[in-house]
This record gives structure tokens, sequence and C-alpha cells, in this order.
């Protein structure tokens, strides 16, 4: 065994405040305050854009405002998702020697092929699909994301109990790239829930034991039941109040190409994809004066886009493709099936 995991459920909050608590999770595990831990979640309607995407790309927003659907920001990487009652939330933060994973690539494969050995355990044929997805027949069950912060690793899941797609697709601008990669029509088309699949929608409390089983089993360890301490809920009252649960902290990226002056090139793959929106200064323009990223692409540690985009401030355009491949040679970071020639294209194209 690799050890005990404590259990948790938060239950059914706010999207908002139920990001918050993985902040508080992730910085408790990482000070040393708590222990390895499994939690469970759920949230009332939400859209949940991932920690480096544009708000107003990926989510409908007059929709959302008009029916009452929440929106929050990830900590994770990753693209939109529509979150609801009909579906459970499922993360693991714990220690870097714990699991004995050290790549980000390596944790993706093995918590989800653990989680989809669990949902086997209903009666489907769930697989891992690079590069964080979990399938049946083709189409997603199950999509994940996570990164390290220090010591701690989280790793993070939702899995489709029985929710109906087109609320997904009408609150999310879902990109015509990405189902065109799929052969798709909707994203509707794209996702499938157990209720479809079983001809009945399981309680979440049994899906969720089916996910610990898997855990224990493959990733050989012992989840326990275990209590949310005070201190944790404090945590993340306050992390909520002072920055996850503001405006400010969801529109951190709203809408960058809006105003005049601004470039943008994008790169789009199937590891997910990469746009820079760049401003130039200078004699003949030819020097960055500002640049940001934004996809739906995962990279850890968190920081580490920020820190991109202030080392390529004053480059000389000449040298930027340079300057990023510098940046990544010299940077202890990892990325999920991207690479730093993905950001060196997207920052060409935008420079012309």
């Amino acid at each position: 065994m690799s050890g005990v995991f404590r259990v948790i459920d938060t239950g059914l909050r706010p999207g908002r405040a139920q990001i918050a608590f993985d902040q508080a999770l992730i910085e408790s595990r990482r000070e040393g305050w708590i222990p390895d831990t499994i939690r469970f979640l759920r949230f009332p309607p939400t859209a949940l854009i991932g920690r480096h995407q544009a708000l107003s790309s990926e989510v409908k927003l007059d929709h959302c405002r008009r029916h009452g659907i929440g929106i929050a920001r990830r900590l994770t990487g990753g693209g939109a998702i529509y979150f609801d009652e009909g579906q459970l939330g499922w993360e693991l933060v714990f220690d870097r020697a714990s699991l004995g994973i050290a790549g980000l690539g390596e944790l993706a494969r093995g918590i989800c092929e653990a989680a989809a050995a669990g949902l086997s355990r209903l009666g489907v044929d769930a697989r891992f699909r690079p590069r964080n997805d979990i399938e049946v027949g083709g189409r997603k069950l199950c999509g994940t994301g996570g990164f390290f912060d220090g010591r701690a690793h989280f790793y993070q899941g939702t899995v489709l109990i029985d929710t109906d797609p087109e609320h997904m697709a009408a609150a999310l601008n879902v990109p015509r790239a990405k189902l065109a990669r799929r052969a798709l029509d909707s994203a509707a088309e794209r996702v499938v829930t157990l209720r479809e699949l079983l001809g009945v929608a399981p309680a979440a409390d049994e899906v969720a034991a089916v996910l610990l089983a898997g855990f224990a089993e493959r990733l050989g360890i012992e989840p326990r039941r275990g209590v949310i301490g005070a201190a944790e809920e404090a945590l993340a009252r306050r992390l909520h109040d002072e920055e996850i649960g503001t405006d400010a902290f969801v529109a951190e990226i709203d809408d960058p190409g809006a105003d005049a002056g601004v470039r943008r090139g994008t790169r789009a793959g199937p590891g997910g994809t990469v746009t820079t929106y760049l401003r130039l200064e200078g004699t003949g323009a030819r020097r960055i004066r500002e640049v940001l990223f934004t996809g739906d692409f995962f990279v850890t540690p968190p920081r580490t886009i920020y820190d991109l985009e202030a080392a390529l401030r004053g480059v000389d355009a000449s040298d930027a493709g340079e300057a990023v491949e510098r940046f990544f040679s010299r940077a202890n970071v990892e990325l999920l099936s991207i690479s730093p020639a993905d950001f060196r294209a997207a920052l060409e194209e935008g420079l012309g």
C-alpha cells in the first residue's frame, strides 16, 4: 500500500466556493497540515472555465446570466465544462512521494486508468484516452486535469451521471475546431452519461464507491472516510472572499482581443489550442510591450505561463521565437500533450 488517503465530501456548493476549497486543500497539503485526501463534490448549474481561458470566448455569458447559471474559473488548465447536480466531481491532493509518480503525463495516465477501472465496475467499458479523458465507445464520460504545486500534487475529474448535454451546449462556446477533430456536429455528440449507458442513473454514492475501489486497486492506496477540518473551511472561505470568489478572478482573462492594436495568433493541434495576444512598441513597433497566452492547455507548475509572459516583455520580435525556446529549456516545467513549439508558433503567427 502507498498509504491511507482521507476521503471527504463537500456536497453541493456554489462553483466558486468549491474552487476555493480546492485551493485550501492544495495549500494545506503543501504545508503538511492535512493528510493525502480524496474529495467528492457537486455543483449547481455552473459554467467552469480552465485556468488559462478567455472568459468571453468560452462562455455564453448572457445565457448563463438569464438562466442563473454560475460562472467560475478553475485552478487547473484544460477546456470549459458545464457542471450541474447530475455530475459528480472527484479529486486527489497528495504529497509528491505518496504515489511515486513524478511526471504530469504519467500522473494523468495512472489516475485516469484507476478511475476508469472503478467506473467499469458499473458495467461500462470505461477507458483512458490521452490526453486527459475517460471514454466509453469513443464518447467522453469523464474529463480530468491536474498540476503540481511544490510538494502537493492535485488531480481532479468529473463523471457525467445524469445531465442533459444540450444544457452544456447552450452555456458554452465549443470551438468548431475541437468538434472537427472528432468529426462531430455538436458538443452533445461528444459526451455520454451513465444514464444513457446503463438505462438508469446510479446514485452519486454508488459512483463514488466504485471510484474509490478503482483508486485502491490501481494506485495501491487505502481510502478511509475522514472529516473536514475547521481550519480547511476557514481557509476556503478566506480564499473565496479575497480572490477566487470574486468577479475579478473569474474575468481575469476576459476578451483580450477587443482593444485596437492587439495582435492575435493561434496554434491548434491534437493536444490543445494555444492563443497569444500581444502589443508591440518601439521603433517600427518591433518590440513586445506585453503578451498574453490563453487556451485549454495543461502546464505545471501553475505560474509557468505568467513567468513566460514576463520573460517576453521587451523582447525584439525577431528574437521572440527563440526566447520562448530558451524559457522552456531553462524552466523546470511540464506540459501535457503540447510543446514549447506550440507556444512559439502561436506567438510568431501573432507577430505576423
